[in-house]
């Protein structure tokens, strides 16, 4: 049989080709394409189906597994977004922009579940052992049984942790982690693929939780090649902006719980403080009602969440207006604009729009549609939405309101804050027990009559 075909790598990027060269035609780097030995080769240049292999033990549907054990660190904010605790043999990247309070949160969770029973240890490659312990003499951490290491070099980080049997381990970061059995410098799409590789595998032999730190790149995603994000049980993002004390925990990817859960932390003085009920805090300053300013419920995961979605409308002296928006996607500000435009009659056409989402939370789901479109009317006819008033829907392109999930969930918040009155679309499915008043609409120019009257 022949043997598989030669393959090159290159270290800095991880484009493949069939060939060596000096220079990556991918990303430009110089010497840093490498042979990789294909699988399909197997041992003595022999093919896969050449060798003979252990057989693979199979089971059925119908086979039952004993109910995954669970370690609490006592942050009910992290228990939820890990699914109700923390697994073991599990492996968690967390990713998220320099600064935003990463090595923070997870030096007070190591310290959570070292306290709770879990030993643990925090491995890091960017910072020494002494610089740890001052950020834990900040956090009030000393007492915690949690042990430090400062260490690169993933040959020993491996032996050490055969040796010791924590039951959870924090990598910090696996950008910085360096394997010798790889010609390439630490950092490199081929380091950061077989450190992570080498350290899932750890964990699913071993039992033990492992926690790695991702470092992201300028767009927000976690730098390395994505296969990371598939090797590991849970991805993890940490959320915020610089101006403000809130952040936020957001699951991606949960194979032990759901995903696009999320939980509110508070950046303090004495490190970050878990915030048990994030509407309050999101509507905390609506103190009197404001054009440009709607209340959306939405849903988070499991959790529904009040947010204030605030919006500014301006003549723009520019030939072509600004859009600006932070915490929501800038293609469907497009499509509501357009959808206001051309199915309602209302321009902006020659006015900068501003949108935001007070607090620093990022919004996805298509349900605020309705919230955005009434935060805009509502900036450009100077005309403000009374405060007891939440505001959900989805907006499609005939300019019809589209029902949406978990429409309970979201008025029960919103009855729990004092919110009297709720905009819904038609059709909407609920139990009508929430003890809110529900205003239903057919389509938007429906809503925006009874909202504004006749808008010019």
């Amino acid at each position: 049989m022949a043997k598989g075909a030669p393959r090159f790598v290159c270290a800095e990027c991880g484009a493949a080709t069939a060939k060596w060269s000096g220079r990556c035609d991918a990303c430009g780097a110089w010497n840093s394409i490498s042979e990789e030995v294909s699988l399909a080769s197997g041992p003595a240049g022999k093919t896969l189906g050449a060798t003979r292999g252990r057989r693979a033990t199979l089971t059925d549907l119908s086979t039952t597994e004993p109910e995954i054990p669970r370690t609490l660190s006592g942050i009910s904010e992290l228990d939820r977004v890990l699914g109700g605790g923390l697994a073991p043999a599990s492996a968690i990247l967390v990713g998220g922009d320099p600064g935003i309070g990463k090595s923070t949160l997870l030096l007070q969770a190591a310290a959570a579940f070292a306290m709770a029973g879990a030993p643990a240890i925090y491995v890091s490659g960017e910072e020494s052992a002494a610089q740890i312990r001052m950020r834990a003499n900040r956090l009030g951490l000393t007492d915690a049984p949690l042990r430090l290491a400062a260490e690169t070099n993933l040959r020993d980080i491996i032996t050490t942790l055969e040796a010791e049997k924590p039951a959870l381990v924090i990598i910090d970061s696996i950008q910085t982690m360096w394997a010798d059995h790889v010609d390439s410098a630490p950092g490199s799409v081929s380091q950061v693929r077989a450190a992570a590789h080498e350290l899932v595998t750890f964990a699913k032999r071993r039992g033990v939780a492992v926690i790695l730190v991702g470092h992201v790149t300028k767009e927000g995603q976690i730098a390395g090649p994505r296969v990371v994000e598939h090797m590991v049980d849970t991805v993890l993002y940490f959320e915020g902006e610089r101006g403000h004390q809130f952040r936020v925990l957001r699951a991606v990817k949960n194979r032990f719980g759901p995903a696009d859960e999320i939980g509110v932390f508070e950046m303090t003085g004495a490190g970050l403080a878990e915030v048990a009920n994030p509407s309050a805090l999101f509507l905390s300053e609506r103190d009197n009602p404001a054009s440009g300013s709607v209340v959306f419920a939405g849903i988070e995961g499991t959790r529904p969440i009040l947010v204030e979605v605030q919006a500014l409308v301006a003549p723009s002296a520019l030939g072509t207006p600004r859009r600006t928006v932070v915490g929501w996607d800038g293609g469907r500000l497009a499509t509501v604009l357009a959808v206001l435009e051309s199915r309602c009659g209302i321009g902006f056409g020659g006015q900068d729009v501003y949108l935001n989402v007070a607090g620093g939370l990022r919004i996805s789901e298509p349900a605020a549609d309705l919230a955005v479109a009434a935060a805009l009317v509502s900036a450009r006819q100077d005309i403000a939405l009374p405060a007891d008033t939440v505001v959900f829907g989805e907006i499609s392109l005939s300019g019809a309101l589209r029902p949406i999930a978990q429409a309970d969930a979201r008025l029960r918040e919103a009855a729990k804050l004092g919110f009297a009155h709720a905009w819904a679309p038609a059709r909407l499915k609920t139990q009508g027990d929430a003890g809110i008043a529900i205003r239903q609409v057919a389509d938007l120019n429906a809503f925006l009559q009874k909202c504004f009257g006749e808008i010019d």
